[in-house]
């Protein structure tokens, strides 16, 4: 009864699902046909160049919730990375995370363009809110200075911000009201296949479906980072519904991207383009286990998937609902395609071992139809699967291409539990009448090794972060006696104050600055190590802090240094910066 029952409705079972997968296919490829035509009708877009008066006064906003171990970095790296000047860091934090206010706090003391915005309540509430308190921040220091801010630009705490990002919004500004600069995962090994996944879906993603939305007239979502504003479109939101970013969606993002696009704005996704051998890109490591992956997906689906058919239905022509349609499909899609997996694994054991046996195979189907509609459905899989390698291939190499058949699978499983796991909790919730979390993941941020290529030598940071003009600079370096410490001859000539000269080690570095109160430092500590390392290295232990013993200097010690340092003592060292003054004051104790 159970082979006859099987045999009855297998077939059907087979049919629907291959019918299913092929509106699917030929769906994914429309967008693939919308940029060939766009290609075929205005060719190659050519980098568009506009000249500016002057530049725009930019605000990057940062929202933070547990980022004390990474915000330092960020803010440090990108202060010293962007070729930019006229820019300020707003940094949001909550006051019930300690760690995350002293670590932005610190920051905001040391660079005179990050200011620390501190949200009412105490957190996580979400994204959106924290952004709206920011956003008041923001005014208030205009306020306080006189100043004005024309462009808006999104980040997240664990962001590479590519040096010419914020020079391409400033530019493409002048005819967009919304620019989104490309986000791209920074490449990780190939063992690490749930980061993989991101990136083979960033790489299709921002190579195909973000132009074809523009391309199709249709709305450019905002990805959440790397998104530049027109500042006259944040102050309409706050005038038309009270505060600027929703504070009860999850992916507010994508909403005022739509809202945008609504209301009449000329948005742009800037294209892909190398510059020195990099994309302008905003680069960032993704969750690396597939529970973090499946955190963040419930909240992308929820919120994009969700709460945005919930709120604005399927307004819009018939280029906006398509765009919706391909938003919202993955409900359906993502256990779709985990099934599809499953009987394609079940499919492949069972006619091995059929064929080993020498027996029937028990999934076989005699329906012409049906096996053309299978044989159909699987080359359309194959074709899509070779386009993403081929995206894959040109952003993160060919080998790391070759392995994207292989993640494929795991990130259907991922999909799929987050799909599921989206609709749980937004029935829950909805049935319960409570509101929907913030499902923050946790952030990384790369090493100080990897991020060397991205800095430019210290001149360059002396020069973009205005402690010293171009000119007067190339005046004081053709009298540098050869073999001089750069650092220590500017500090001696008077061209950069001893101040500033400090600010720009810790930028170029990324090694935290501190101002240490010599009265509170211990003499016992003070003398814990050997004088003559400190007299030859330039350093002082200042405090025993977290298991590790702290010791400033002036200048950055070389790794050899830091390793003879470390044999004379138990207690793990770290090095902070601190000016020609403070380290005098702090020699006395010697």
């Amino acid at each position: 009864m159970a082979s006859f029952v099987f045999s009855s409705l297998w077939p059907w079972l087979l049919g629907t699902l291959a019918v299913a997968l092929l509106i699917s296919g030929i769906d994914d490829f429309i967008p693939v046909l919308i940029c060939l035509f766009h290609r075929l009708r205005h060719g190659k877009a050519g980098e568009r160049e506009i000249g500016t008066p002057a530049e725009r006064r930019i605000a990057i906003f940062v929202p933070c919730w547990k980022e004390s171990e990474v915000i330092g970095n960020m803010v440090r790296h990108n202060l010293a990375a962007i070729r930019y000047r006229n820019f300020d860091f707003f940094l949001g934090v909550y006051p019930n995370d300690e760690a995350t206010l002293a670590a932005t706090t610190q920051l905001a003391e040391v660079f005179h363009n990050v200011h620390v915005a501190e949200c009412a309540n105490p957190g996580p509430t979400s994204k959106a809110d924290c952004l709206n308190w920011v956003y008041r921040r923001m005014l208030r220091f205009e306020e306080d200075h006189g100043v004005y801010f024309d462009t808006i630009v999104l980040h997240d705490a664990e962001d590479m911000i590519h040096p010419e990002a914020l020079a391409l919004i400033d530019r493409e500004r002048a005819t967009y009201a919304m620019v989104q600069v490309p986000v791209l995962p920074l490449p990780t090994k190939l063992q690490e296949v749930t980061h993989g996944v991101y990136c083979d879906e960033f790489a299709e993603f921002q190579t195909i479906d973000m132009h074809a939305r523009q391309f199709s007239g249709s709305f450019v979502p905002s990805n959440g980072v790397g998104t530049g504003f027109a500042r006259e479109i944040l102050e309409r939101l706050a005038e038309e519904r009270g505060e600027v970013f929703d504070a009860e969606s999850l992916t507010e993002d994508y909403e005022i991207g739509v809202y945008i696009h609504a209301a009449g704005y000329r948005q742009l996704f800037a294209p892909l383009r190398r510059k020195d051998g990099e994309f302008i890109a905003t680069r960032e490591y993704f969750p690396r286990t597939a529970r973090s992956a499946i955190r963040q997906r419930t909240r992308w689906i929820t919120g994009i998937a969700l709460q945005c058919w919930e709120r604005r239905g399927w307004q819009g022509n018939w280029r906006t609902r398509y765009w919706f349609w391909r938003d919202r499909k993955g409900l359906i899609a993502n256990p779709i395609s985990l099934l599809t997996n499953v009987l394609f694994l079940a499919g492949i054991t069972s006619w091995c071992v059929a064929a080993a046996q020498h027996q029937p195979w028990p999934l076989a189907v005699q329906d012409p139809a049906l096996v053309f509609l299978c044989w159909l459905t699987l080359t359309m899989q194959c074709l899509r699967t070779g386009l993403r390698m081929v995206c894959v291939a040109r952003i993160f190499g060919t080998s790391f291409a070759l392995a994207v058949p292989l993640r494929a699978f795991h990130g259907n499983l991922i999909n799929c539990s987050a799909t599921l796991r989206a609709l749980w909790r937004y029935v829950y919730n909805r049935w319960h009448g409570h509101t929907h979390a913030w499902l923050k993941t946790d952030h990384a941020y790369p090493a100080h090794e990897a991020l060397a290529q991205h800095r430019g030598e210290l001149t360059d940071v002396l020069v973009s972060c205005g402690f010293v003009s171009h000119q007067k600079l190339s005046l004081a370096l053709a009298g540098l006696p050869s073999g001089e410490n750069l650092a220590e001859y500017l500090r001696a000539s008077g061209v950069v104050s001893d101040d500033d000269v400090c600010k720009a080690l810790s930028l170029h570095t990324g090694i935290p600055s501190l101002k240490v109160d010599a009265r509170k430092v211990k003499a016992l500590v003070a003398r814990s190590l050997p004088a003559h390392l400190e007299k030859r290295h330039g350093i002082v232990p200042v405090r025993v802090h977290g298991g590790k013993l702290l010791v400033a200097g002036r200048n950055v010690p070389s790794s050899d240094a830091l390793e003879e340092l470390q044999s004379f003592t138990s207690l793990p060292i770290e090095f902070q910066l601190v000016t020609q003054r403070n380290y005098e004051e702090l020699q006395k104790l010697l």
